[in-house]
């Protein structure tokens, strides 16, 4: 093997193992999408797994505390199973009544889910429409289709 393949190669390595450690370093690589229900199902089985789950905001349990950033909220997939959330964070600007969020973060012990990230699915984008003609029902039909 001739001084330059072996330079080609020894960059080659190092360039791939650098690539490696990058993805393996970021927690949403390593993540689980689950559905609600398994993660309520198995909360124990998942401890220290970083999970990605999505399901409808329930209004109602939305609770958001200026002073410690903190948002407190709930979302329930179609079997009604239902998965309470913490996010220290700012709460999106559309969290409306049925809208789909989607929650990465952790399942603690007692069945809360910490969140790192939280995102929402904007019904008005794909549904071409403004938010006063947003039809809920439609909304939570294309979840359940979405999740079949």
């Amino acid at each position: 093997m001739s001084k330059n393949q072996k330079i080609i190669t020894a960059l080659s390595l190092m360039a791939a193992a650098i690539i490696i450690m990058t993805f393996a370093s970021m927690p949403s690589a390593g993540s689980k999408e689950l559905t609600i229900s398994d993660v309520m199902a198995n909360a124990e089985k998942y401890d220290g797994d970083y999970i990605m789950t999505e399901g409808l905001l329930n209004k109602e349990t939305v609770q958001w505390n200026a002073d410690k950033i903190e948002l407190q909220f709930e979302i329930y997939d179609e079997n009604e199973t239902k998965l309470p959330v913490v996010y220290k964070g700012v709460q999106p600007d559309n969290f409306t009544e049925d809208v789909i969020v989607i929650v990465e973060g952790f399942i603690s012990k007692n069945g809360v889910f910490e969140a790192e990230k939280v995102m929402t699915k904007c019904p008005s984008k794909y549904e071409g429409e403004d938010m006063e003609n947003y039809d809920s029902e439609m909304h939570k039909e294309i979840y359940k289709d979405a999740q079949e």
